[in-house]
């Protein structure tokens, strides 16, 4: 299963945490993709500020596309999109692993794959896809299968076992 293959290359892997400001900074530094094209980088706190920084230069009336997962799905958030509900389909295309993002006035285009699932070689499933739009603001939400949630509890107790640096410690082992 390539779950447990993903997993156990992440138990593989040289880990470090970095304790910094009371939020938890967890790295593998020489973990690959299953491609082996590039190393993953597990650090979502470093990854939200800079989301928020690129987020404040950009120009406030083009849509911005960005990525917020809650425990029980994967959601991603369309900003900046003035249209009413009724003008937007949300659709999975089956041939090519990715969910679809239209308007019916042709003002919007967007496909974009679920890289969790291409990871665990999980099929797309219609039914699990939903939206809403709030705010200028739709949001796509995505249920994670049982295979993904089990997986993130192990990665969850594998990144408990790693030994927290402290920012006064001076010392980053991954730079």
């Amino acid at each position: 299963m390539v779950v447990t293959g993903w997993l156990e290359s992440l138990r593989a892997a040289e880990k470090t945490a970095l304790l910094q400001d009371g939020n938890s900074r967890p790295r593998a530094s020489s973990l690959l993709s299953p491609r082996g094209e590039e190393r993953c980088t597990i650090c979502s706190q470093m990854g939200r500020k800079w989301l928020k920084n690129m987020m404040r230069r950009r120009v406030n009336y083009l849509p911005i596309f960005m990525r917020k997962d809650t425990k029980m799905c994967f959601q991603w958030r369309i900003r900046n999109l003035p249209y009413p509900k009724d003008v937007y389909n949300v659709c999975v295309d089956q041939q090519e692993r990715c969910v679809v993002v239209r308007t019916t006035n042709k003002k919007y285009y967007k496909k974009f794959s679920i890289t969790d699932l291409e990871r665990y070689q999980l099929p797309l499933d219609d039914s699990l896809l939903s939206f809403a739009y709030a705010n200028c603001t739709l949001i796509i939400s995505y249920q994670k299968p049982k295979e993904v949630l089990v997986a993130e509890s192990e990665l969850q107790k594998e990144l408990k076992k790693v030994k927290m640096a402290h920012s006064s410690d001076g010392d980053c082992k991954t730079q």
